[in-house]
């Protein structure tokens, strides 16, 4: 397997969960990652914020941990990449507002480079315009982004443990997804894992 350099997009109130696992899973694999935030240099911090369901009509927010980021947001040469990841949580809903981070996402659309994003993720993949004709998931709430951006809603099933591939894309509707999400990126990504 050859090791990837794999950008992740991250920002305050990532989810805590969406951000440490998939960060951890691909480091372990062997990949390299650097997960970069606007206006955020290397070994900075976001705060991570964990959502969970119980019995609200949606999540609650709880605070997590501190996440500290491994590269610096003004030094990311995109073509330098393999792939990309976007982390959902409250974080995408202001970095999509960001043009560089739009930019950064159409690049890796662009040149067909894989991409892994989960839950509110997808509001980045929205902003940028590059859902148009791909078949996607997200958090529930996130479906009229990806509608109307020109996306193909795929449903969420009863545990939220599913993942969409459609090319390069790869999308999940939150963290308990993570065990068929990363399946499915490091399938893209051609990575293999010894039995």
């Amino acid at each position: 397997m050859a090791t990837q350099k794999i950008l992740m997009l991250v920002g305050d109130y990532v989810e805590d969960y969406e951000v440490m696992v998939p960060f951890q899973i691909l480091n372990m694999i062997g990949h390299t990652v650097h997960a970069v935030c606007p206006d955020k240099k290397a070994g900075e911090t976001v705060a991570t914020a964990v959502h969970d369901f119980d019995g609200a009509q949606t999540y609650s927010e709880k605070p997590g941990h501190n996440f500290t980021l491994t590269a610096s947001f003004d030094s990311v040469q995109e073509s330098d990449y393999d792939a990309l990841v976007i982390p959902g949580g409250r974080a995408p809903e202001y970095i999509r507002l960001n043009p560089r981070v739009l930019e950064i996402v159409r690049h890796f659309a662009a040149n067909d480079k894989p991409i892994a994003s989960i839950c509110h993720g997808q509001q980045v993949l929205a902003a940028a315009d590059v859902l148009r004709n791909k078949s996607c998931t997200a958090y529930p709430a996130v479906r009229p982004d990806v509608e109307q951006a020109g996306g193909t809603w795929v449903e969420v099933n009863a545990t939220a443990s599913n993942a969409v591939v459609d090319g390069n894309l790869v999308t999940a509707p939150a963290w308990p997804a993570h065990p068929e999400w990363m399946r499915r990126f490091l399938e893209v990504l051609g990575s293999t894992i010894a039995p």
